[in-house]
């Protein structure tokens, strides 16, 4: 059918109708292509608006396509679009009653339904794919709630931390990327149909029953916004965008944490490769892969905001270049997760040479300074100087926490406030020990054992509440 036969006197130039055409990644969109014309014919005969065994008829020829599939069909770029793909295949099985389909709809709102019904989908399983891995993050967790590890600030030693703890950070952070996803879900979960071209239609429609029959929450009440909106789909990709940064950081960390330096993991094969020419080489492909990848999802989201801006109301030609752009994002999160998933559940973890690290290099200071205010009743300000000044000295002894005796401390004391603080040898020991620093920190969200397994606690009852919702 050529749907320019009736006002224009020639086709469209061979290259132009090429470049003008949406079919390369339209087969995003064939099934909510076709649910969404079965719907509409539905209503159609059930209002009288159309003849109830013509609509059994094109029903009939949309059932066989979706079992047949997106292959049936023209793809050839003069048909412009699936949508007239779709109309093609059901007048060449039913003849012209196929065009009682079309009837009170237009291309504009039936490509803002399909958009919003594959959309959903697209969200509903990557929303499937971040349960599972903060799932598996919190079991993994459970491992390794005694794996003592120094923890960075600024990426240098900071303070000791578990594995467990610096994992459940993952976790939370991938909450709220659900989360997100979740809200965002209300707004695209809204029917646009019924707004046919920009102002609805003359026909008497029942916009509530294909609200009912797509699975819409509602309708949305203005046709000239319906067939125009977007902001659903950038704000899709915004949460996608922020997802894909979540992924990437926790590849930087499995990067880092597996060169020789770090050693204190080993990426598992299946996630590395190695050198053309140096054959002792294991490099984090995969991880540095979704490292760049996060670029993509972030280009999606700034291409689409760009094709956006100072778009006139309502429908535009521009919007269908939107389209390429979602769909890159979603495939790509989609990917990530699943193959960060992978490697991160992988890992060989190098408990000594992570106690090893928490130990080295002052990470427990801390907490040595907490123990001068706590017997001692000093301010935490001084407190802070004296260990501060300790750790200069001592690094200039070429002393380690280990080697930090409560004598010591008072020859640095004296020299910062002239008074020796006399703390029992056992504490001073106690306060610069990373085991025992990790275990203090019973305050809930700290890395404590007891607090690490009452979060994984919760985040799992959180994970099984929403696969059961």
């Amino acid at each position: 059918m050529n749907l320019r036969a009736g006002r224009l006197k020639r086709g469209m130039e061979d290259e132009a109708a090429e470049f003008t055409s949406s079919l390369t990644f339209d087969h995003h969109i064939f099934e909510a292509d076709v649910d969404c014309n079965i719907a509409h014919t539905t209503m159609l005969a059930h209002e009288g608006i159309i003849p109830e065994e013509v609509a059994d008829k094109i029903i009939e020829a949309l059932e066989t396509l979706r079992e047949e599939g997106v292959e049936a069909l023209d793809m050839d770029p003069s048909v412009e679009d699936i949508h007239m793909a779709v109309e093609n295949y059901v007048t060449a099985r039913i003849g012209e009653e196929a065009g009682f389909m079309h009837t009170g709809k237009s291309r504009n709102d039936q490509v803002a339904t399909d958009l919003r019904l594959a959309l959903r989908e697209k969200i509903k399983l990557i929303s499937h794919e971040l349960l599972d891995f903060i799932d598996r993050i919190a079991e993994m967790a459970l491992e390794h709630t005694g794996t003592v590890m120094v923890g960075y600030t600024h990426l240098q030693h900071a303070q000791p931390t578990t594995l467990a703890h610096h994992l459940m950070a993952y976790a939370h952070s991938l909450k709220r990327d659900y989360e997100r996803l979740q809200d965002t879900l209300k707004r695209i979960d809204i029917n646009p149909l019924g707004s046919a071209a920009m102002t609805t239609t003359t026909f008497p429609i029942n916009r509530e029953l294909t609200t009912e029959l797509l699975g819409f929450s509602d309708y949305m009440r203005n046709s000239m916004d319906a067939v125009s909106a977007r902001d659903f789909i950038a704000e899709a990709i915004f949460d996608l965008s922020v997802l894909a940064v979540n992924l990437s950081r926790i590849s930087e960390e499995m990067i880092l944490w597996s060169t020789y330096e770090f050693g204190m993991i080993e990426i598992p094969d299946e996630f590395s490769s190695t050198s053309s020419i140096m054959p002792q080489k294991k490099n984090p492909d995969v991880a540095e892969i979704a490292r760049a990848k996060t670029s993509t999802v972030q280009g999606a989201l700034f291409s689409v905001l760009g094709i956006m801006k100072a778009l006139p109301y309502t429908y535009n030609r521009d919007l269908q270049e939107i389209t390429p752009h979602l769909w890159r994002a979603t495939d790509t999160a989609l990917s990530m997760i699943r193959v960060v998933r992978g490697m991160l559940l992988g890992i060989r973890v190098n408990r000594d040479r992570a106690l090893e690290l928490a130990g080295a290099n002052f990470a427990t200071a801390t907490d040595l300074a907490d123990i001068l205010v706590r017997e001692r009743g000093i301010p935490f300000r001084v407190a802070h100087r004296i260990v501060g000044r300790l750790v200069t000295r001592a690094i200039a002894d070429g002393l380690g926490p280990s080697d930090i005796d409560s004598e010591y401390l008072d020859e640095v004391s004296l020299e910062v406030t002239g008074k020796r603080l006399e703390l029992d040898q056992e504490l001073v020991r106690r306060a610069l020990d990373p085991l025992e620093n990790v275990r203090m920190r019973m305050v809930p969200g700290g890395p404590a054992p007891e607090m690490v397994r009452a979060a994984i606690d919760d985040i799992r009852a959180f994970v099984e509440s929403e696969r059961t919702t």
